[in-house]
C-alpha cells in the first residue's frame, strides 16, 4: 500500500477548509435574515406605538375643548358613520367655538401639522394613518374615540367601539381582515352639572 504524497493531503485539506467557510457563510446570512426581519417588526411595533401616542394627545385635546365649552357640549357631536378626519371635508364653520374646534381637531386628525410638498402639490404628513375621530352622546355623557390604521393585525377593538369600524379591513385572507388593523382609543367625557 502506498502512502498518500504530502501534496495530495494538502488539496484535500484545502477542500474541506472550503466547505467550512461556505457553511460558516450560510449560517451568517441566516443569521443576517433573522436580524433583518427583526428590525422591520421592531420598526413596525415603534410606529404602532407612535401612533397611540398621537391618539391619545388627540383624544385629550378633544376631551379639554368639550370640558372648557361645557355649556355647548352638545355641539361637538360627531356621528359615527360620518367621522372626522381621513377621507372626510372639515368642518370650515368659525361661528362658534365648537366648530373652531371640531375644525381644528379634524385638521390635526388629517396631520395638518406637517405637511410637504410634492411636484408643487402639499400633502399632510404629520399625525395618524387614516386617523378618524367620532364624538357620540351616551346616556348624557360623550364617549369620544379616535381611530387609527395599526401596522401589525391585532384582534379589533371592542364592537361597541365603532368609530372607523370596517374602514380598516384589509383583503379576505390578509392579515388585516375584520379590522384587524383597526385601533381605537377612548374615553367617556362626564360634565357634572354646575349650576346652583
Amino acid at each position: 500500500m502506498v502512502a498518500p504524497s504530502r501534496a495530495a493531503a494538502n488539496r484535500r485539506q484545502r477542500g474541506v477548509l472550503l466547505i467550512e467557510v461556505l457553511v460558516t457563510l450560510v449560517i451568517v446570512s441566516i443569521g443576517l435574515l433573522g436580524l433583518a426581519g427583526a428590525q422591520v417588526h421592531l420598526q413596525r411595533t415603534e410606529l404602532d406605538a407612535y401612533q397611540r401616542s398621537q391618539a391619545l394627545l388627540l383624544l385629550s385635546d378633544m376631551v379639554s375643548r368639550i370640558s372648557t365649552n361645557r355649556s355647548h357640549a352638545s355641539a361637538y357631536l360627531v356621528a359615527v358613520s360620518s367621522p372626522l378626519g381621513a377621507g372626510a371635508s372639515c368642518p370650515t364653520g368659525t361661528a362658534t367655538v365648537a366648530q373652531l374646534d371640531l375644525a381644528e381637531w379634524c385638521s390635526a386628525l388629517q396631520g395638518a401639522a406637517e405637511t410637504v410638498v410634492v411636484g408643487g402639490v402639499t400633502a399632510t404628513t404629520g399625525g395618524l394613518v387614516n386617523g378618524r375621530g367620532c364624538i357620540e352622546n351616551v346616556n348624557g355623557d360623550y364617549l369620544v374615540t379616535v381611530a387609527w390604521q395599526g401596522q401589525i393585525a391585532l384582534s379589533p377593538p371592542p364592537a361597541g367601539v365603532a368609530c372607523g369600524a370596517g374602514s380598516y379591513n384589509g383583503s379576505i385572507g390578509s392579515d388585516c381582515a375584520d379590522d384587524r388593523c383597526r385601533r381605537a382609543v377612548t374615553t367617556l367625557v362626564r360634565l357634572a352639572d354646575l349650576s346652583p
